[in-house]
C-alpha cells in the first residue's frame, strides 16, 4: 500500500513541476537611441506556437487579462506617450463564451519613446504583467521583472 501511495505521489509531483515548467512566452529588452538623449525601449515577446499573448487592450466583452507594463520611478527620465505594439494582432472569437480577444501570436515587440533629463548613463527598470493562452487552456498570468540599460 505505502508504495502504492508513494507511487502516485511521485506521479503527481512529476505532472506539476512538468506544468509549472510551461513558458511559452520569452522576452528579451533592448533600448534604442533615436535622437538627442531619446530612446527607444524595445520589450520583445517571442511565443511558442499555439500560443497567444494578450494585447494591452481588450474589448468590453474580453475575459483575457492584457500585457500591462510598469516602469519604476527614475528622476532622470520622462516618458513619452504609452506604449506602442508592433506586430500582427489577431482578434479571436470565442463561440462558445461570446467573447472576443485582441491577442498575438509568433512575436509582438512592445515601445516605449523615453527622454533623458541630462546626459547621464541610467537604467529602466520595472516588470511586465501578463497571461497567455494556447486553444485548450490559459496559464495563471505572469510577472517578468526586467532591467534595460541607456548609455
Amino acid at each position: 500500500m505505502n508504495r502504492y501511495i508513494i507511487g502516485v505521489l511521485f506521479l503527481m509531483g512529476s505532472f506539476l513541476s512538468g506544468q509549472a515548467q510551461v513558458n511559452p512566452v520569452q522576452w528579451s529588452f533592448s533600448a534604442k537611441k533615436v535622437g538627442d538623449k531619446m530612446y527607444e525601449l524595445h520589450m520583445t515577446a517571442t511565443i511558442q506556437k499555439k500560443w497567444h499573448l494578450y494585447s494591452q487592450t481588450q474589448p468590453d466583452d474580453a475575459i483575457a487579462i492584457p500585457t500591462e507594463f510598469a516602469f519604476n520611478k527614475n528622476p532622470l527620465l520622462d516618458f513619452e506617450g504609452a506604449v506602442k505594439e508592433v506586430g500582427k494582432m489577431e482578434i479571436y472569437k470565442d463561440k462558445t463564451l461570446d467573447v472576443t480577444a485582441h491577442q498575438y501570436s509568433n512575436s509582438v515587440k512592445f515601445v516605449q519613446t523615453v527622454k533623458l533629463k541630462a546626459n547621464a548613463k541610467t537604467n529602466v527598470t520595472g516588470n511586465v504583467e501578463y497571461q497567455t493562452c494556447d486553444d485548450e487552456k490559459c496559464l495563471p498570468p505572469k510577472k517578468v521583472n526586467f532591467t534595460i540599460a541607456l548609455k
